[in-house]
């Protein structure tokens, strides 16, 4: 069956060159080139709706993050993976909180594009070496009982803790929005490394997006 796609970037050599690379994979039509996400937007108003979405981080008129964020509102059922060449956890977690799939560095091999199609495709999810294995791995699972298990580990103020996680808040502003101290807060995310088997706030974001915490 075959993927409908859609590429928004402003350079138009890399986003020739993404185009040339998917048409390889045979499955997938590009159905929309644009330059960026106002152009994106207007585009689908002729009707033209994509399964999967490449997604340029950083352009004119209206970026990434505010495509993002206007697709999580108005067409939530579109693939999103993120094009960048920055490795910027801020950036992910504000990501993660408007749906995206995938985020994929722009220098990536042929076969990690192809990777990252697949697996969003397959409802999971493709992010970078600096987002590990293991944290996927715990955020790809679809056993309802193992995520009901880890969740009813958890205490109340560490569930407080991780609805704002995935926020851009700072871990001392955390502490402030729950009245506790910044050593309570370490607690708190060091106690959640360790029951959820991550080891970044990145991490805690991916389990608290998931468990619809966040």
């Amino acid at each position: 069956m075959a993927v409908n796609v859609a590429i928004v970037d402003d350079h138009n050599l890399f986003r020739s060159g993404i185009k040339s690379l998917i048409q390889n994979f045979k499955i997938y039509n590009i159905v929309i080139e644009a330059s960026n996400g106002d152009d994106f937007i207007k585009k689908m108003a002729a009707g033209i709706t994509p399964d999967v979405l490449l997604l340029d981080l950083s352009m004119p008129v209206m970026d990434g993050v505010s495509t993002a964020k206007w697709l999580h509102t108005h067409q939530p059922k579109i693939k999103t993976i993120i094009l960048s060449m920055s490795e910027d956890e801020k950036t992910v977690l504000t990501l993660l909180r408007y749906g995206i799939k995938g985020y994929l560095l722009k220098d990536s091999e042929p076969e990690d594009f192809k990777s990252a199609l697949e697996s969003v495709c397959a409802g999971k999810y493709f992010y970078p070496q600096f987002v590990t294995e293991h944290m996927m791995k715990q955020f790809q699972k679809t056993d309802g009982e193992s995520s009901a298990n880890s969740k009813s580990e958890l205490n109340t103020r560490e569930l407080e803790f991780l609805k704002h996680i995935a926020t851009e808040l700072t871990y001392k502003e955390i502490a402030d929005e729950m009245s506790v101290s910044v050593r309570t807060i370490d607690n708190y995310r060091d106690s959640l490394f360790e029951k959820l088997q991550v080891k970044s706030r990145v991490g805690l974001a991916l389990y608290a997006v998931k468990n619809n915490l966040a």
